[in-house]
């Protein structure tokens, strides 16, 4: 069964950082494509970063320069570092596999950014 956990949310002032992680089971992180989405409150879903089975990463502008995306192959983890935070990266934070088709996602971490 495929299962993903976020943890690593919470509350932080802006300008701040957090990792969260996801450890994933089931299935083989580091042959997969693996992205992180969130959603604000009364906002869709949104993409911040993607990593491929090759390792190459990808961010959306609002997170570029700010956020790293990585992978932990002996712990089966994904990894999101997030620094500089700001008031709008406030949101619920998901783990997902697969891309384009997104075939598993977590039930997300809070991430509150305020001062």
């Amino acid at each position: 069964e495929v299962q993903l956990v976020e943890s690593g949310g919470g509350l932080v002032q802006p300008g701040g950082s957090l990792r969260l992680s996801c450890a994933a089971s089931g299935f083989t992180v580091s042959t997969n494509w693996m992205s992180w989405l969130r959603q604000a409150p009364g906002k869709s879903l949104e993409w911040v970063s993607r990593i491929n089975s090759g390792g190459t990463t990808f961010y959306s502008e609002s997170v570029k320069g700010r956020f790293i995306i990585s992978r932990d192959n002996a712990k089966n983890t994904l990894y999101l570092q997030m620094n500089s935070l700001k008031t709008e990266d406030t949101a619920v934070y998901y783990c997902t596999k697969g891309f384009p088709i997104l075939a598993a996602r977590g039930q997300g971490t809070q991430v509150t950014v305020s001062s």
